[in-house]
């Protein structure tokens, strides 16, 4: 299994349409993507406009099939304006 560990920060005044976006985009993959194990948002406590995405999928093929599927190619574009910079993307081996 792998884990993808993002780290975002998103522009003060495209917080609610990023949440938005990201619930509606959790949705889709909880109920489409069979290889995803695990997805999920998080805010930081101490800053708001830092988040984290948590994923765990069952191998690089799902990884990639998340990837280039049309519902997180939608949320990409979106995505894009929201973001304040890019995002750091680490993946891990789930042990």
């Amino acid at each position: 299994m792998i884990c993808v560990l993002v780290k975002i920060r998103i522009k003060k005044n495209k917080v609610k349409i990023f949440e938005e976006i990201f619930l509606s985009l959790t949705r889709k993959i909880r109920d489409n993507e069979k290889g995803n194990i695990f997805y999920q948002v998080a805010k930081d406590q101490e800053d708001p406009l830092q988040y984290i995405i948590m994923e765990k999928f069952k191998n690089i093929e799902c990884i990639k099939e998340h990837s280039n599927s049309d519902h997180v190619r939608k949320a990409r574009i979106s995505f894009a304006e929201c973001f304040d910079g890019e995002p750091i993307i680490r993946h891990f081996d789930a042990l």
